[in-house]
């Protein structure tokens, strides 16, 4: 059983992902080490981030470990639902888990307690950090989900894409 709970969750403001969003260079498609998971069921209509992917959380149990290979070369991955106060949240941990459970079986613990993949070399570093070793994947969850993110950016097509005023004027 894996150790991951809900205290290791981390959240992102809407502020600084719309930051990191407008520092793109790649407009319309998100800086190549973001990924965004949208994952709202049939509660999705009315606009989405600009280039988040729509993973319905009713299709997580068999959609998590294609998106722990897909996206293992991103520096941060963020999830999202309507609130961001369960389906996000969950689909972060369950991510999360399944990361931990791919890279466990496929890597070994060296005699000096450095943790290698299979068929990598330890590489001295006399005190220089580690070539080859691997940065820590950020996952994160959007604070206030879709609904605080639309209230702010929602007319903002640099933010966000195919937003309709009409199913938000009112709030959730």
């Amino acid at each position: 059983m894996s150790d991951i709970t809900l205290s290791n969750l981390t959240y992102i403001s809407r502020e600084e992902l719309a930051e990191q969003l407008k520092a793109s260079s790649s407009t319309p498609s998100l800086p190549s080490n973001l990924a965004i998971i949208d994952v709202r069921d049939s509660d999705h209509i009315g606009g989405h981030i600009r280039g988040s992917t729509w993973v319905p959380s009713s299709e997580l149990d068999y959609k998590t470990p294609e998106l722990v290979r897909t996206l293992k070369d991103k520096e941060v991955v963020v999830f999202h639902c309507t609130l961001s106060q369960q389906r996000g949240p969950s689909a972060a941990l369950r991510y999360m888990r399944e990361r931990e459970r791919l890279e466990t079986g496929s890597k070994t613990v060296t005699k000096e307690g450095d943790v290698v993949k299979e068929g990598e070399e330890k590489e001295v570093s006399h005190g220089q950090e580690e070539k080859g070793k691997e940065k820590q994947q950020k996952v994160l969850v959007l604070r206030g989900g879709f609904t605080q993110w639309q209230d702010k950016y929602g007319p903002d097509r640099r933010l966000t894409e195919a937003w309709q005023k009409d199913i938000w004027e009112f709030g959730y």
